[in-house]
């Protein structure tokens, strides 16, 4: 039931896919996880708090994300995009805080069907965590997005 209840649930407020999912949904989701656990496996085996927890954590998530619409809000847990290629170039300095290296921005230039790094005119790293490339008047480009693993530092 606390199954059941869960995807409904996530239905009804979750439109998003996999891939969309912000930070706030990041964290729901592993509070769900650790608060549903004892209501499912654990010594709490009630229907009701489990329901209760589901619907709490659902609404707060819900609330979160409408706050998520006030710019200043926003700005607080959000990363602003980071401009890691201009005009050819690759920023050494941007790519160093931000934890991308060189052969993740070739790999994200190759999957936007720019041949070399001088025939792009802007790189930027997304704030969710993907290679946006805008290529010069010569080269074509696609509307696909290479996601990365930031490396620990």
């Amino acid at each position: 039931m606390i199954y059941v209840a869960l995807l409904f649930a996530l239905r009804i407020f979750g439109k998003r896919e996999v891939g969309q999912f912000t930070l706030y949904d990041l964290v729901f989701i592993l509070l769900v996880a650790n608060a549903l656990q004892p209501a499912i496996t654990g010594p709490d085996n009630s229907l009701g708090g489990g329901l209760v927890l589901i619907v709490a954590l659902v609404l707060v998530n819900a609330g979160i994300s409408r706050l998520d619409r006030i710019p200043r809000f926003h700005r607080l847990f959000a990363a602003a995009p980071a401009v890691i290629i201009k005009n050819g170039k690759y920023i050494r300095s941007v790519m160093e805080r931000e934890g991308v290296d060189q052969e993740e921005i070739e790999t994200a230039i190759r999957e936007h069907g720019v041949a070399a790094v001088k025939d792009v005119q802007l790189g930027v790293l997304e704030p969710d965590g993907s290679i946006s490339i805008v290529g010069t008047g010569n080269a074509t480009t696609t509307k696909r997005k290479v996601r990365f693993h930031q490396r620990s530092r």
